[in-house]
């Protein structure tokens, strides 16, 4: 991994807001010389979201050192910081689910340059499967694998989150509402691929249960 560059964290509450974020976070971004390690992390921020998104400040930085040891990270992201201080600068409002956009963002960002992973957190499907599953399917042309992470338990939810996992050939998973510890370890472990690879992640499931469980659902890539 020559840059651990990665965009933002998109946020999917109000479809303006959304629109002005993520027009900054292509503004911010300093060019890549390498798409190892390039990962977009976007979370759930409706809301009912200001629980996860509290934990999430909290837990971005731990997952982007993970990145940084396999191979160092870029001055956008410093190591998690630079993240930290843009998340801090949201907040969180009403509204439905834009889980397509983020999806489309990380395959716009991908035909631009190389993305190493897709890792999106949320609790929620308000959307049309079928329009999801076809952005899903061109994620998969270009090679990005989705991490899909959902806080409870809804089952529209968990099929709609496992099935863009399944058509990216990336890997889904689920926790408890106040499982930090849980989530720290899905979120390091999709770094750990983002960075490395299928054979950084294999690594990874040596000892870590949460990466093993990734691992098992993923083609060898």
């Amino acid at each position: 991994m020559a840059d651990d560059k990665k965009a933002p964290p998109a946020r999917t509450g109000g479809s303006e807001n959304v629109a002005e974020f993520l027009d900054a976070a292509r503004r911010a971004q300093p060019p890549a010389r390498s798409g190892r390690g390039r990962l977009i992390f976007a979370l759930d921020a409706t809301m009912s979201r200001q629980p996860m998104w509290d934990m999430a400040q909290k837990l971005q930085a731990k997952m982007f050192e993970v990145a940084e040891k396999l191979g160092g990270a870029s001055r956008f992201v410093s190591g998690g910081q630079g993240l930290a201080a843009l998340m801090s600068r949201i907040d969180v409002r009403a509204g439905e689910t834009q889980i397509r956009r983020v999806l489309a963002h990380a395959r716009d960002e991908s035909r631009r340059q190389k993305v190493g992973a897709f890792v999106f957190v949320g609790d929620a499907m308000e959307e049309s499967a079928d329009e999801l599953a076809a952005v899903a399917g061109e994620l998969a042309l270009l090679g990005v694998k989705a991490f899909m992470f959902q806080e409870g338990h809804d089952p529209f939810a968990r099929r709609v989150f496992a099935d863009i996992a399944r058509l990216t050939g990336g890997a889904y998973g689920a926790f408890d509402a106040g499982a930090a510890q849980r989530l720290e370890a899905l979120l390091r472990a999709a770094a750990a691929y983002a960075a490395g690879g299928h054979a950084a992640l294999a690594r990874a499931a040596a000892d870590d249960p949460e990466a093993r469980l990734l691992l098992s659902q993923m083609r060898g890539s």
